[in-house]
């Protein structure tokens, strides 16, 4: 948690450098376009400031350009500092989407003529080039008019399909959103120069940076979550990692399961165990995480640590939920203690409660309940809703 930025004062003020030096601590901020409440990346911070600005998180990106956007696991902000260690993942994606883009579509439908992946690439890029800030939406032709929509990037429109090709490859970048929509630029007019011209790196010397930078946001981790971390090397490259560097550098620490089950074989620094001899303290509340909250983004590591079973369930048929659509976790201090559904009905102006599950151990003190009502109070007022509404039997067994 402290690694995470859980374990900072969630009512310090905060600036625009703090709010950049959370994420530089994070390491990114995961992205997403489901606005049930907010959007993620705007609650991943909330979570851990009170005090935070979606302003100042638009400046930093748009203006400053100390953030980037790209991808780690999945869509994601990341400190401009890193932007060379991309170059390794533009040069995997040129390689993987050229051969997919060319076994799925080795010609675009163009103005009712046929042309080649590389000629719909040139116009694309040529159009950027002239043009500047592009959204998708701007380059689409007669072709697509009346195809239906899919999934798969390689089925989207082929200028949709140019644009995200150039921007996984490097070429292009995101200068801004459009409400949530990519606006693309190329990257020698949104990316500073300093953070685009560095040298190029060794492959072993960028594996090196992702599997230590991952172990000093995890705090401890298996080969297998460092990989997992970045979402750029695979689990054998993190797995020679751990076995070169096991020593001076890094030690195998066994972790005990929060449930007390077995034990799971994990690597650390050694100065880890005088951290943990004295740990940090989390703040005294309870507060709302984001499905993509990076705490709980690995499932599997999410049960053994915390003794929590959770997943999304947006892509579960209805009747199949357990819970709902788009249940958030409630974390108090350093416990999970249930999961809520909650939803922003922003024609009205109000946050609100679906529905609400303990853990079976919680119960639902008088305490607990003050602490909740008083998060649910910061949730609305930081999304702009008057008030929160608890509909009929919100409260759940």
């Amino acid at each position: 948690m402290a690694r995470q930025g859980l374990c900072l004062p969630p009512h310090k003020p905060q600036s625009k450098d703090d709010l950049q030096a959370l994420i530089h601590q994070l390491g990114f901020v995961q992205m997403d376009s489901i606005r049930t409440v907010e959007r993620a990346h705007h609650m991943v911070l909330f979570a851990r400031n009170q005090n935070y600005r979606q302003e100042h998180l638009r400046q930093l990106v748009e203006q400053d350009r100390r953030l980037f956007e790209h991808w780690t696991h999945d869509a994601a902000l990341i400190p401009t500092e890193f932007y060379h260690h991309w170059r390794h993942r533009f040069t995997l994606a040129e390689v993987h989407l050229r051969e997919r883009w060319r076994r799925n579509r080795p010609t675009e439908t163009d103005g009712g003529r046929n042309i080649s992946f590389e000629d719909m690439m040139d116009k694309v890029r040529r159009h950027v080039t002239e043009c500047g800030p592009t959204l998708a939406r701007e380059l689409r032709t007669e072709s697509g008019a009346g195809q239906k929509k899919e999934n798969g990037w390689w089925q989207w429109h082929p200028s949709k399909t140019a644009l995200e090709f150039l921007w996984r490859t490097g070429e292009l970048s995101v200068c801004r959103r459009d409400g949530f929509q990519k606006v693309y630029d190329l990257s020698a007019r949104v990316i500073p120069s300093d953070a685009r011209c560095g040298r190029g790196q060794p492959k072993d010397e960028f594996i090196d940076w992702a599997c230590s930078n991952a172990l000093d946001r995890l705090g401890f981790a298996t080969s297998g979550e460092l990989a997992a971390y970045w979402g750029s090397i695979n689990a054998a490259q993190a797995r020679t990692w751990c076995s070169l560097n096991l020593g001076d550098d890094l030690i195998e620490v066994l972790v005990e399961s929060a449930d007390g089950s077995s034990a799971k074989t994990a690597f650390a620094r050694p100065d880890l165990l005088a951290e943990i001899a004295n740990p940090a303290t989390p703040p005294d509340r309870l507060r709302v995480l984001s499905p993509f909250d990076p705490l709980i983004r690995d499932r599997k590591r999410l049960q053994r640590l915390f003794n929590f079973d959770y997943r999304i369930e947006i892509f579960v048929p209805e009747a199949q939920r357990r819970y709902g659509y788009y249940v958030f976790p409630l974390l108090e201090k350093d416990r999970m203690i249930g999961r809520i559904d909650m939803k922003a009905r922003r024609d009205s102006g109000a946050l609100h409660i679906m529905g609400l599950w303990h853990e079976p151990t919680v119960r639902n003190t008088l305490a607990r309940q003050r602490s909740l009502a008083a998060e649910l109070n910061r949730h609305a007022k930081f999304i702009g809703m008057k008030h929160v509404v608890y509909e009929p039997g919100y409260l759940k067994t």
